[in-house]
């Protein structure tokens, strides 16, 4: 008996233990799938919304940087948090989200189908599958354009090692969203992490950043830069590329899992990525080569050198500078030329 006993203690721990596994497993493919896109918005949203406030050349004041970062964390607190995870995310229509289910739910509020709701369903699903064009293009070539600060020389293969990814991206997506979770799930979890890690680093060398979730940032922002604060905005709406997807994937994941992951992985690593973008505009060697840049114009024989700059390191320049080709600063030094 007392064998017994302890074989059913053991299914039962087992049992209570299942579900704790099945909604982890739910939780980390949702991030694979539902959050792999959002994720991404950190390699393009933070520099689009500084070059639409400053322009190309202009170094970016302390005052324009935290406006800009209380534009981005209220819209991932108000339109994700609060829009998608707390209200629309109960919105289901038995289990499913997406269009169809919205729809579905609205034409049952209203007694009978009406000409309105397919037409504000047709203007949803455009909107969508426009977002799902542009989107991976975005993502994808953003991301590889990352080879040409570490080497100039990969600038021409930029455009066609993104054809290939999204051709391979597209080719294995026909084996089921279960597949492509368990695949994308624990590489996508390891990107937040460095998300958060790399964001961390800078914001700890500039603390001045946390003032930007004081949203009176933003808004001061708004009404002081008029139309390039409208632009700009358009520019902080990047940071929320992807979130459909929080509802669109209701059906396969589950409202828990969806919700768990952004509060407790997503949205801290994002909050800390952003404000550690910021925080590096806002360091001095930032401000000083923008300057320099600034002042000096590109000529068309000009070759472009990049560098990569370390943490906190003055020395190495973190942008493209131009230089004639035939200067001497763009000629090699022999020892015989430096005495």
């Amino acid at each position: 008996m007392a064998q017994d006993a302890k074989a059913r203690a053991i299914e039962g721990s087992d049992s209570e233990a299942a579900p704790t596994r099945n909604f982890l497993a739910l939780m980390l493919g949702s991030i694979g799938v539902v959050y792999g896109d959002i994720g991404t918005s950190p390699l393009y949203a933070f520099r689009e919304s500084v070059l639409a406030a400053t322009g190309h050349n202009a170094a970016a004041r302390e005052e324009a940087i935290l406006g800009i970062l209380s534009l981005i964390i209220w819209a991932l607190l108000l339109i994700v948090t609060v829009k998608y995870v707390v209200i629309l995310l109960r919105a289901d229509n038995n289990g499913e989200g997406g269009t169809l289910a919205l729809m579905a739910l609205a034409s049952r509020a209203l007694g009978g189908k009406s000409f309105t709701i397919i037409l504000l369903g047709m203007i949803s699903a455009a909107l969508f599958y426009g977002d799902a064009m542009i989107t991976p293009a975005l993502s994808v070539l953003s991301a590889v354009e990352g080879l040409e600060v570490i080497a100039p020389a990969f600038e021409r293969f930029v455009v066609p090692l993104s054809v290939l990814i999204l051709f391979a991206l597209f080719a294995v997506q026909s084996r089921g969203t279960a597949r492509i979770a368990a695949f994308f799930g624990p590489i996508t979890l390891v990107w937040f992490v460095v998300l958060a890690i790399g964001g961390t680093w800078h914001i700890a060398q500039n603390l001045t950043v946390l003032a930007a979730f004081n949203p009176l940032h933003g808004v001061s922002f708004l009404f002081s830069h008029g139309y390039i604060g409208l632009l700009t905005l358009g520019a902080v709406f990047l940071v929320v590329t992807g979130v459909e997807a929080l509802y669109a994937d209701l059906g396969h994941f589950g409202r828990g899992p969806i919700k768990m992951a952004w509060l407790t992985v997503c949205l801290p690593a994002l909050t800390l990525n952003y404000l550690g973008q910021g925080a590096l505009l806002l360091h001095p060697c930032h401000q000083d080569a923008t300057s320099r840049d600034a002042d000096r114009q590109p000529d068309p024989n000009a070759r472009q050198e990049a560098a990569v700059q370390g943490p906190g390191d003055c020395r190495v320049p973190h942008r493209r500078s131009f230089e004639r080709a035939d200067s001497p600063a763009a000629q090699p030094q022999t020892l015989q030329g430096a005495a």
